[in-house]
This record gives structure tokens, C-alpha cells and sequence, in this order.
């Protein structure tokens, strides 16, 4: 089975937690009727929304999460960002999971039109 889910701010991206302080977190099995065995195929934190692969296929979920897989995102800002921040991210993004601090790899980054959606 495979599930194309909207995933709303303040839901953690995963089904289980074993950890003691996401307890009280919303989790995706709150948002509906899933298969058993569900995944997610990457995720997005905590404090995002968007669009978001499901899987009961770890076949699947693997292959998608190579690297030689390209993927493309497209983030809306509550302000305007600035050329330093676009450079920062040109180089990869450091982000938390776990407890533990990760830097992603290096990416193509544009600014989009914000009234088109066209880079620009």
C-alpha cells in the first residue's frame, strides 16, 4: 500500500514512539486508517506542513531514500529570505533528530516568484 498524505504542523512524522518525551506528541496514526506496517518515506519536522510519502513497502521506502534519488522540495517562508541564508543552504542544513545533530548534503537552491511560483 502506498499513502499520499498532507502532514499538518505539529505532527511528528513517524507511527510509534518508544522515546519518553515525544509521548504526548501527535503522531500519524492519529490522522487515519493506515495498513498495518506503515512508514513513513522520509519526513518533515515537527514544525512543518506539506506533503508526505506512506508506505508499507520497505522495499520501497529504501529506494527512495538513496541519494541517488532526486528530490525536490518547495518551502514557503513566513519572511523574505535573504542571499546569505540561500548560500548557507547551497552547503547543506544542519538539523537535530534523536538527540543527535546531522548536516544534510549540499543542494540546489532557488528563489522562487511568489506570485508565479517560477524560479526567478
Amino acid at each position: 500500500m502506498h499513502y499520499i498524505l498532507h502532514k499538518p504542523y505539529r505532527v511528528v512524522s513517524q507511527f510509534i514512539t518508544n522515546e519518553q518525551k515525544r509521548k504526548n506528541k501527535k503522531l500519524l496514526g492519529s490522522l487515519g486508517e493506515f495498513a498495518e506496517g506503515t512508514m513513513a518515506i522520509g519526513r518533515l519536522d515537527e514544525n512543518s506542513e506539506g506533503l508526505l510519502l506512506l508506505t508499507t513497502d520497505g522495499k520501497m521506502s529504501a529506494a527512495v531514500r538513496q541519494k541517488s534519488v532526486e528530490k525536490e522540495y518547495h518551502v514557503e517562508l513566513d519572511d523574505l529570505i535573504t542571499d546569505e541564508a540561500i548560500r548557507q543552504m547551497c552547503g547543506g542544513v544542519e538539523i537535530g533528530f534523536a538527540g543527535k545533530r546531522y548536516t544534510t548534503l549540499p543542494c540546489k537552491v532557488e528563489r522562487l516568484d511568489p506570485v508565479s511560483g517560477f524560479a526567478g
